[in-house]
């Protein structure tokens, strides 16, 4: 075997592992509504993502006037905080398990929150101990009960 062809054949080992993490992530797509049409206002669509370590979620506005922002204290510790602008796709990548708050600032008054639940709850404290504000407190209550039944 020659030099060339061992350095060839490590070249490509390199290359194949460093896309090998990223091989069976997914992409999930929320849309940040004003309405669904089924009574529900000032919404993300779904409101609770199920995601895995590793996948990525995109935050697209189907609406003027939305955006897609890390709820403080409802966050995995160490995980990369998430602040899109008004009006402008945001990309959350998973980087930890547990339970990532999202809301849309202008609207978060209303109730426009959502979760991402990514593997294990360990930061399920931070879920019981969260405190919405104003009208966010009844959509915070049923999403919550989705993800602890």
């Amino acid at each position: 075997m020659t030099l060339r062809s061992v350095f060839v054949g490590a070249i490509a080992l390199l290359t194949a592992g460093s896309f090998a993490g990223t091989a069976g992530a997914e992409e999930h797509v929320v849309k940040m509504m004003n309405a669904n049409g089924k009574g529900k206002f000032m919404l993300f669509e779904p409101e609770v993502v199920h995601a895995k370590v590793g996948d990525t979620v995109k935050f697209v506005p189907t609406n003027k006037g939305h955006n897609a922002e890390t709820i403080p204290g409802l966050w995995p510790e160490g995980a990369a905080e998430l602040k899109g602008e008004l009006n402008q796709e945001a990309v959350l990548t998973i980087e930890k398990p547990g339970i990532y708050g999202i809301k849309c600032l202008p609207h978060y008054p209303m109730g426009m929150i959502g979760l991402v639940v990514a593997g294990d709850l360990t930061n399920k404290a931070q879920l019981d101990s969260y405190k919405p504000a104003g009208s966010a407190t009844k959509r915070f209550d049923e999403l919550k009960a989705k993800i602890t039944q």
